[in-house]
């Protein structure tokens, strides 16, 4: 095994990747595509120009130090990393790696627990960082479907809950793309397709508008009961109306017919939140009505329940949305829009 202090003390390695807003999420969950394959289960996401920076350096024999913004630094025994711990994905890829006696800085520009995929985010950028520090004693660098597949599984055995795996995938590839998720027995588990062209991104950034509504948000909470209820039998026809939505939705922005992906994103928002109130918030929820009120669609990222809400429309709505949005956002303590694009790049 290669001694990982040793190369980084030679010199530090350094990796990013963005985060992403999306629709159709939670469809990247097993739980749900595999029982729905036959209807074409699939996720909308783009990556974002808030890109999360993992940097490694040598630190004492033994140990584990942490440093990430909006969490306390946290120094561990290497041989004894909680996985249990806040930052236990990060402990736990870092145990994948045997690493020992390192440092890893991370530093997300991205509001801590904004449901914009951060933690796995970290993660494939803290796999890609030590792929690159092994690359100098002659390891291959591995290829970009490997790193969204390893991240995944190693959030999924830390976690206690099913995971899905767009916020891998759109921080290893960025841009904007839809995801199949085909689940074939030995073959492939997914197929992106491109629906924005890399040189088209920062047009479609002007049909865009994200903001932070200035709390954390908790996935488990909302994921798991859409989990729970899923599996009991009960909201199979709303999953499977939000499968077909998703699908349409693809199609609607791969062809910039934007008015058509505002009418199908305002149409899944609704049936979320038939399912769960909760992933809209006292600040989301007059965010949602004032898209609406001006042409434009919005949903929140992930699972909602705070955290982030994005907005569609064509660009002369998104402009006039803009004040309407900083004026309901001026209501909450950390609550803003934030100064984002679309990322066209994935992990460098």
């Amino acid at each position: 095994m290669n001694d990982l202090r040793a190369i980084l003390a030679q010199a530090g390695a350094e990796a990013s990747a963005p985060c992403r807003i999306d629709m159709g999420g939670t469809l990247d969950l097993s739980t749900f595509h595999l029982p729905l394959r036959h209807l074409g289960p699939c996720t909308f996401n783009a990556a974002l120009d808030m890109r999360t920076t993992v940097r490694l350096g040598p630190y004492s024999p033994g140990k584990i130090k942490i440093v990430s913004r909006g969490f306390e630094s946290l120094e561990v025994d290497s041989a004894l990393a909680p996985f249990s711990h806040p930052l236990g994905l990060i402990m736990a890829v870092a145990a994948y790696f045997q690493a020992d006696g390192i440092q890893i800085e991370i530093d997300s520009t991205s509001p801590p627990r904004s449901a914009l995929g951060g933690s796995s985010v970290a993660a494939v950028a803290l796999i890609w960082a030590f792929a690159k520090a092994l690359n100098r004693v002659g390891q291959a660098m591995p290829e970009h479907r490997a790193v969204a597949l390893l991240a995944h599984a190693i959030e999924q055995s830390v976690a206690g809950v099913p995971c899905g795996i767009q916020d891998q995938l759109a921080a290893v590839y960025g841009g904007v793309n839809g995801w199949y998720w085909l689940a074939e027995p030995g073959g492939e588990m997914f197929q992106r397709r491109e629906v924005v062209a890399p040189a088209s991104c920062a047009e479609f950034s002007k049909h865009l508008l994200v903001a932070y509504c200035g709390v954390p948000h908790v996935s488990k909470d909302i994921n798991g009961t859409w989990v729970r209820e899923f599996l009991s039998g009960r909201q199979r026809i709303q999953w499977q109306q939000i499968t077909d939505l998703s699908r349409q939705f693809i199609e609607a922005m791969a062809g910039g017919r934007y008015d058509e992906a505002v009418a199908l994103m305002n149409r899944e928002t609704d049936l979320r939140l038939a399912m769960t109130p909760e992933v809209l918030d006292d600040v989301g929820r007059p965010l949602a009505a004032a898209a609406r009120e001006h042409g434009c669609a919005a949903r929140f990222t992930g699972a909602g329940g705070g955290g982030c809400i994005w907005a569609l429309g064509q660009t002369a709505r998104i402009d006039a949305l803009r004040p309407a949005w900083q004026q309901i956002l001026s209501q909450r303590d950390e609550a803003k829009i934030l100064d984002t694009a679309v990322d066209p790049i994935g992990i460098l």
